[in-house]
């Protein structure tokens, strides 16, 4: 019954698969997509399967969590049909279904609550609008196509994710990425299986799970200590703060992620 609503849901829409990486942040990055074109768009021969990836030498994740989603919009920018894109960045999600809107209205700052206090810029807003004008939020009147923006979990195995997070890292790092073209028959991965794995789930957001390091977010700066008594006596009396265990160290690059763009101690 699961596979069944899935193939209803993706049936005839153009699948993306996007994710980025970066090796310090700001450090190198890469960025990776897989997009899946639906067989009314591949002639009758079936679904197609093309792998984008790319690289910086200095950037941050955010920013390649970005391109990875611009560069696939831009691949498919003369397709027709409904999109459905597949992230595990909640900066993204947010950023393009919700902080845009505000974002436009305010001239790209910030908004703030604090009359005395000048708005601040929006950070990464040359990518942002690039994105927003390729998802057609800068046209009221384009209605040409829909796009879906779901977001999945890191690291929990869907195959579509993982493979974009292989292609991003191994491109930060300056690894040869060799990219698919061609019939989703001559691919070797399960690319629309959707399912998570249970088990790596569960043990990733178990609080009982040994700690990797200590997150804490104070004042716009991210600081990673070793342990919780070091953390508890950053934070503690601090207003407005935010603090998390991370058990990994890609448990640690999501969290960071997920709080989004900040600078780092």
């Amino acid at each position: 019954m699961f596979c069944d609503i899935i193939f209803f849901m993706i049936e005839n829409k153009i699948i993306i698969f996007t994710d980025g990486a970066s090796k310090g942040n700001p450090g190198p990055g890469g960025y990776g997509a897989v997009i899946v074109y639906p067989e009314v768009l591949s002639k009758g021969d079936g679904e197609k399967i093309l792998e984008l990836g790319g690289s910086e030498k200095h950037t941050t994740n955010n920013r390649m969590e970005l391109m990875g989603a611009i560069k696939a919009l831009e691949k498919i920018k003369k397709e027709k049909g409904d999109i459905l894109i597949y992230t595990d960045s909640s900066y993204l999600i947010n950023g393009i279904t919700k902080w845009v809107y505000g974002w436009q209205k305010n001239n790209w700052k910030k908004a703030s609550n604090d009359p005395h206090k000048k708005p601040e810029e929006v950070l990464n807003q040359d990518l942002w609008k690039k994105l927003a004008d390729l998802a057609g939020l800068n046209h009221k009147n384009d209605r040409s196509r829909k796009i879906n923006w779901e977001y999945v979990g890191g690291h929990i195995g869907i195959v579509g994710n993982e493979r974009c997070d292989e292609i991003a890292s191994d491109l930060a790092t300056g690894e040869k990425v060799k990219l698919f073209k061609g019939n989703i028959e001559s691919y070797k991965l399960d690319i629309l299986n959707l399912g998570q794995e249970d088990k790596k789930k569960v043990k990733k957001t178990s609080s009982k799970a040994k700690a990797y390091c200590y997150l804490s977010l104070i004042n716009n700066i991210i600081y990673r200590d070793a342990t919780w008594p070091e953390c508890e006596q950053r934070v503690k009396g601090v207003k407005n703060v935010k603090y998390k265990k991370a058990i990994s160290p890609e448990d640690e690059q999501e969290i960071i992620r997920n709080w989004g763009e900040y600078d780092q101690q």
